[in-house]
């Protein structure tokens, strides 16, 4: 109950808030402050997915038959539910890791975010914005922020079809 109503104060803060106050305060911030900014924030999401896994885990047969044979509340745990709720809670993790580079990559294009000493794709691309004449600084960074973006949701694409039996064909 306690774990449910942390998740719940943290998701009514604001990601796009947070790093901007952050910024405000921090004199010299880099990409590691965005980072911990982004995963202090978007875990919650997570965190609720993995806690409705593991609860409807829970009334499955298996473990009716594990608690049966006596096994103790640990082993249930580590290893009957936890294996078969990983298979749901990694594919909605790699589109968290797309999104973030997609939070930081924006919000670095508007100007927010660390100094340009510090390399970003957002950065390239407001220089390439700039000057239109030289269309090769706003192409290549666009095409690797949306290869890298796709290259992660098809990772997330292909563990859910490795993982999930409902897929496989028979």
């Amino acid at each position: 109950m306690i774990v449910s109503r942390i998740i719940e104060v943290v998701m009514c803060v604001p990601t796009l808030i947070l790093i901007l106050a952050l910024l405000a305060i921090i004199e010299q911030p880099t990409i590691w402050h965005m980072m911990a900014v982004i995963g202090c924030t978007g875990w919650t999401g997570i965190a609720r997915l993995t806690r409705a896994e593991f609860l409807k885990l829970n009334q499955t047969e298996f473990v009716s038959a594990s608690r049966a044979l006596g096994y103790g509340p640990m082993r249930i745990v580590f290893r009957h539910i936890l294996p078969n709720a990983m298979a749901p809670v990694l594919v909605p993790i790699t589109f968290g890791i797309a999104s973030a580079i997609l939070i930081e990559s924006g919000l670095r294009f508007l100007g927010f975010g660390t100094p340009p000493p510090n390399p970003s794709w957002g950065t390239l691309l407001q220089a390439g914005r700039s000057n239109l004449s030289m269309w090769w600084m706003t192409l290549y960074p666009g095409t690797a922020v949306f290869l890298a973006v796709l290259a992660y949701n098809l990772i997330g694409e292909g563990l859910q079809q490795a993982t999930d039996p409902r897929l496989r064909s028979g």
